[in-house]
């Protein structure tokens, strides 16, 4: 195999790298893959944290979840005030991060209540089944039933249903853009845009960029290789026959998709399959803007919040969203 070497990380990055290196997590396997969930939802402030002081209001609430399967928890962000009768604002549904084996909802408040914020936008952020316990297609499911139930409760919610972004990062990412193909395929309602912030997307493990950061970085190829196998099961794990809905990379026609907003690192092991999801969806006329922020790596806008790429990151989404949603 051919040795690549890795892209450096920006210079202002080095800080938050040096100091999760200072204090190194245990391994993440599956062995260990209980302890790491434990106190997961604890680990962020709540939504009613977030939003004290703010012109924002939380309202936690369970919805059906898709046929057969198990009620999911949304969290629901409005601006304050805002009501059923009020004008229909756009919307953001969030599937949180996390490679579809941890995370929790809460995790991403903060990043959905700035936008409801500064947009002034009505956020659902969704929970959503993990694998191993629940491998494909449990997650992505979950995450279609949510974003069709925000359409349909649209006018319960104050909502335009012409003007609904699905979006997420990393594994949420991956997430927003099954969504979107499968709104596509089933004639689901309008989606207006996907918002893919370092989508988690092809399951192969087989880019440059997966082989330059085996090892380096936040999420790492050893990483993806195990998230990958606890979702789709060693036989389809690296396989190029692995579902669309679980890999939107496997997808043979990228055609008819809602407008694609997609981020990613140039240090991160995301960074091929991102761009190349880009360009197949220019291939078929489609509308897709790409931004790989030099150096940085993955999640870098969590990890490093005061940081000028971050910052660079954060004004380029919203540009895009009020381009989008005509706000």
């Amino acid at each position: 195999m051919t040795a690549y070497p890795p892209v450096p990380f920006a210079d202002e990055l080095l800080p938050a790298l040096e100091a999760m290196n200072a204090a190194p997590q245990p391994p993440l396997t599956e062995e260990s893959l209980p302890h790491t969930r434990e106190g997961a939802d604890r680990m962020f402030p709540s939504a009613a944290e977030l939003v004290a002081g703010r012109a924002v209001e939380a309202e936690e609430r369970v919805i059906p979840g898709p046929a057969g399967s198990p009620e999911l928890e949304i969290t629901i962000f409005r601006p304050t005030g805002h009501a059923a009768a009020s004008t229909p604002l756009p919307a953001l549904v969030n599937y949180h991060g996390g490679g579809m084996i941890v995370g929790h909802r809460s995790w991403e408040h903060g990043r959905v209540v700035d936008l409801v914020e500064s947009l002034g936008v009505v956020g659902v952020n969704v929970e959503y089944r993990l694998a191993p316990e629940h491998p494909y297609p449990a997650g992505v499911e979950d995450n279609y039933a949510a974003f069709v139930w925000t359409a349909e409760h649209a006018a319960e919610l104050g909502v335009d249903p012409e003007r609904i972004v699905v979006m997420g990062g990393s594994a949420g990412g991956g997430f927003a853009a099954a969504v979107a193909l499968m709104a596509r395929d089933r004639k689901g309602p309008a989606l207006a845009g996907q918002l893919l912030i370092c989508p988690m997307l092809d399951n192969t493990n087989s880019t440059v960029g997966s082989y330059q950061y085996d090892g380096i970085g936040t999420w790492q190829r050893e990483l993806n290789l195990l998230a990958w196998r606890m979702v789709l099961g060693a036989e389809l794990a690296g396989s190029t026959a692995a579902p669309a809905y679980a890999a939107p990379s496997r997808a043979a026609d990228l055609s008819g998709l809602a407008p694609a907003f997609i981020e990613v690192g140039a240090a991160e092991m995301f960074r091929d399959e991102d761009v190349d999801y880009a360009s197949r969806i220019w291939a078929t006329g489609g509308q897709a803007e790409l931004h790989v922020w030099g150096g940085a790596f993955h999640g870098f806008d969590m990890y490093a919040p005061d940081t000028e790429l971050t910052r660079a990151a954060l004004a380029s989404r919203d540009s895009w969203l009020r381009r989008v949603l005509g706000l």
